[in-house]
């Protein structure tokens, strides 16, 4: 029976049915539709159209299309125009998210700032009433994901993080995690992690503010700076906005990793590793004072540029995370991707592929029971399109399958990542109370100062 429902899928993708397939699979196709098209929709941070970074665009228009959209806010006029023009220039538009929340009811919200934003307005829409989905990485740091974990509890709204490896991609990393969790790989996994590494650049000068753009809103709740265009186009290699490779592709490959291992709590006991940084960051960084707006950089990118850290699990297990990962003695070398190696034979899974010995081997019975297992792992549901899982669960009120406990969870492994690098030691992690055993100066860096016009409480 579910082999059966799985080619229907297939084909029903193939042939372009995914704007009029069912938003919710276990309800009828008309209910599920009706519900789904009185949905509207707000989209908050779009990108410019034309621009390299226009992932919040993008999950715009997907939500417009499975909803009505409404309205569109953007810092940047010449995003909001573009963006309304695709929408046939009807909706209302804003540069400030606050002013949209005061004037708009949406009920649903997707978010695509830069990250350093996304938890402060998160919050606000679930606060206003509105399910949220918002772009990876969640969180800035370790107490946002607190923040916004307790925030959803208390409103009871739906989230979807855009983790979309975990929907997506052929269900191959979904298999992946299904290959380890059924002992097809033996005892004792361990998962070996590459995401590439980072530019080292700059310094940069600093620029007149471009016309219809508002750069005291952009920064936002980050340290007030002047104008620079590589700031804002590429924000991820600046620790006040983002983290590096570490949250950027950190955040879909570690979230595989911890989702096939298990581990079901907030992450591991030790981590330690070694890094290089840009050399405009110099050793002696008092990071807190940095990342706090106490003192300042040259005007050049500060993430990790190469990096090699090992997570150490209560049980011995260990994800080892690296911009390349290399087995000098094997032919062992890649720079994207995850290789899964327990007592019985290893699997490597990345967007391109899903290969390994225990792969091949699989029979038609064996493909069956996995895949039984993926919609298990999926909650009960066919995986396929991520958007269209979080409308799916706006519709019957379930948390979708990229819930905020679960990345964040994800996303404290990247932060402890990133603070072990910074502090340059081994860190010693309590996973239950969520907090560092004996190290002041690492608790210090599980939470940031926001400026004071654009903070939140919580």
């Amino acid at each position: 029976m579910a082999a059966t429902r799985r080619e229907f899928l297939k084909r029903s993708a193939a042939a372009g049915a995914l704007a009029s397939a069912p938003l919710v699979w276990d309800r009828s196709t008309a209910w599920g539709a009706d519900i789904n098209s009185k949905l509207t929709v707000a989209a908050i941070g779009v990108g410019g159209s034309r621009g390299r970074y226009n992932q919040g665009g993008n999950i715009g228009r997907k939500a417009g299309k499975l909803g009505r959209m409404i309205a569109v806010c953007d810092v940047d006029d010449v995003h909001t125009a573009e963006f309304n023009a695709d929408f046939d220039n009807q909706l209302n538009m804003y540069s400030d998210y606050r002013e949209l929340f005061e004037k708009e009811k949406p009920d649903v919200v997707t978010i695509g700032t830069p990250d350093h934003w996304h938890v402060p307005i998160a919050i606000t829409a679930l606060r206003a009433g509105s399910d949220v989905y918002c772009e990876k990485p969640l969180t800035l740091t370790i107490d946002e994901g607190k923040e916004i974990r307790r925030v959803v509890e208390e409103t009871g709204r739906v989230f979807q993080v855009g983790t979309q490896q975990r929907s997506e991609n052929d269900s191959q990393f979904l298999k992946a995690i299904a290959m380890v969790q059924s002992g097809r790989l033996g005892k004792n996994v361990n998962a070996y992690v590459a995401i590439g590494g980072a530019p080292n650049e700059g310094p940069f000068p600093s620029t007149p503010v471009p016309e219809g753009l508002n750069w005291d809103m952009w920064v936002g709740p980050a340290p007030k700076v002047d104008y620079c265009e590589q700031r804002r186009r590429m924000f991820r290699w600046w620790f006040e906005y983002s983290g590096g490779k570490m949250t950027d592709w950190g955040a879909h490959h570690i979230d595989i990793a911890l989702w096939a291992l298990g581990y079901d709590h907030s992450g591991p006991q030790t981590v330690k590793g070694t890094c290089t940084f840009p050399s405009s960051v110099p050793s002696s960084l008092d990071w807190p004072a940095f990342l706090n707006g106490q003192t300042t950089l040259p005007n050049g990118f500060n993430t990790a540029v190469n990096f090699n850290i090992d997570l150490e699990f209560a049980n011995g297990a260990v994800m080892s995370v690296n911009d390349e990962y290399k087995r000098e003695d094997t032919n062992i070398a890649f720079d994207n991707g995850i290789l899964f190696e327990g007592d019985a034979g290893r699997i490597f899974v990345n967007r391109g592929k899903l290969e390994g010995k225990p792969i091949e081997d699989l029979t038609a019975a064996d493909n069956e029971e996995l895949h039984d297992r993926i919609i298990k792992l999926y909650k009960g549901r066919e995986p396929g399109d991520h958007m269209a899982n979080f409308f799916a669960c706006v519709a019957d009120r379930e948390q979708p399958i990229s819930d905020v406990v679960t990345h964040h969870r994800t996303m404290t492994c990247c932060h402890l990542c990133n603070i072990s690098l910074m502090l340059g030691r081994e860190l010693h992690w309590d996973p239950k109370a969520e907090t560092f055993v004996g190290d002041d100066e690492a608790v210090s860096l599980m939470t940031r100062k926001r400026r004071p016009e654009y903070d939140i409480s919580v």
